[in-house]
């Protein structure tokens, strides 16, 4: 029954994108970048003898995670072809000439007869997932032709369908991975209660290590340094309307010598103008900077820069917590030693549970909430503050070691 209700999901799922692709532009890439795929792929893999590890990432975020172990697998066994698939396009867009990677394509929808003619196609000694993406048909197959397959910096919650009564098709995938590489002991501890022990090792996120090699290898931008000026700066990365909003709200209540540096997650031309028309003459673009020493908001229109652009901040504050998905990546301000402002929706993510623990980041209601916190932050000596974060920062980097660790000699040779 529970297979079943699967194929549905699938079918809707394949609907919905199909409907949704004639007014949704990141809808129609989805739908386009699958057409034609598996002549693209067979095409591709013309090379007999190849040993090759496909790598899945659901999207951008999930390939910076598992970025530490690609580059190690290159490195250190560099005899291995890497197959890498993104199912968002906002990954393989963004990603698909990656040199980490020796071929890059979209993870066609699982299903019985795809994923085993995926398979054919790529014939990997090797598979590994990055954090999530629990696809059926795709781990049953990679079990019955015995090939290696790992899942690295997965999170788990008690709220999750593996725990519930219902889980048992989600508990079958689990079984068909070889390893779990947890981030953490809560993590290990829920497995552990549905049979899922032997197999599991807490190995850390490798998003610290990815995040503290970025920290090593900062761009510069001029323009941000003319912006700045000798004022402090929020930045403000990975947006949404709502947070949008609630910095607008916040901007008249700061102090006078701060400046708000904006990098949204998306940066459509409508979402551009939305901001601009939000803060007004307040505001310059990134792109086509006017009057940028008088301007109290920044608003980066491009992409790549914000992991270096928290370097200049003296306080950052991360998007989507004011939205059900949650937060996005809390980690690459925290490794500059900055405090963190997000919205109230970040309980599925560890990271940022274990950074309001420690007192090194905050969340907030709204934007009376924001300054009061704010003011409350900057009376305590930040120095040592954000001293404190960044050994905090580097006392979590090892994860990446720790999964070679495992797979070397036994399954890289």
């Amino acid at each position: 029954m529970q297979l079943i209700l699967y194929r549905i999901f699938l079918f809707l799922y394949r609907l919905a994108i199909n409907i949704a692709a004639n007014f949704n532009a990141k809808a129609k890439k989805w739908r386009n970048g699958r057409r034609h795929l598996f002549d693209n792929i067979a095409t591709e893999m013309v090379r007999h003898g190849e040993r090759r590890i496909w790598i899945h990432c659901a999207s951008l975020g999930e390939f910076e995670q598992g970025r530490p172990v690609i580059e190690a697998i290159r490195k250190q066994y560099p005899a291995y072809k890497i197959v890498l698939t993104f199912f968002s396009p906002s990954g393989y867009e963004i990603r698909k000439d990656t040199p980490l990677a020796d071929y890059v394509f979209y993870m066609p929808l699982d299903g019985k007869k795809k994923s085993k003619r995926f398979l054919e196609l790529v014939d990997p000694v090797m598979a590994i997932f990055v954090k999530y993406e629990f696809w059926f048909y795709y781990l049953c197959y990679l079990s019955k032709r015995k090939t290696p397959t790992f899942i690295i910096s997965a999170a788990f919650r008690k709220d999750q369908g593996f725990f519930q009564w219902y889980g048992g098709l989600f508990r079958k995938m689990l079984r068909n991975f070889n390893h779990v590489f947890v981030q953490d002991q809560q993590s290990k501890d829920l497995l552990a209660g549905v049979g899922i022990s032997e197999k599991v090792t807490v190995s850390g996120d490798t998003r610290y290590d990815r995040v503290a090699e970025i920290a090593d290898n900062v761009k510069q931008f001029p323009v941000v340094e003319q912006f700045a000026n000798g004022n402090k700066l929020l930045v403000a990365g990975s947006t949404w309307p709502d947070d949008e909003k609630m910095l607008k709200e916040s901007l008249s209540s700061m102090p006078e010598n701060w400046k708000i540096i904006i990098a949204p997650h998306e940066i459509d031309q409508p979402h551009i103008e939305h901001i601009k028309e939000l803060f007004g003459e307040d505001c310059t673009l990134y792109s086509k900077p006017e009057d940028i020493n008088q301007k109290k908001v920044l608003i980066i229109d491009n992409i790549g820069m914000l992991s270096s652009l928290y370097s200049y901040g003296s306080v950052a504050y991360v998007g989507g917590g004011f939205q059900k998905g949650g937060i996005h990546n809390a980690l690459e301000p925290a490794v500059f030693g900055l405090p963190v402002f997000f919205g109230p929706f970040y309980q599925k993510f560890v990271e940022a549970k274990e950074l309001v623990d420690k007192g090194y980041a905050f969340p907030v209601q709204n934007a009376t909430e924001f300054n009061k916190s704010l003011r409350e932050l900057l009376s305590r000596d930040m120095d040592a503050l954000q001293a404190n974060i960044r050994a905090y920062m580097q006392a979590h980097t090892g994860a990446t070691t720790n999964i070679m660790a495992h797979l070397s000699g036994q399954y890289l040779r």
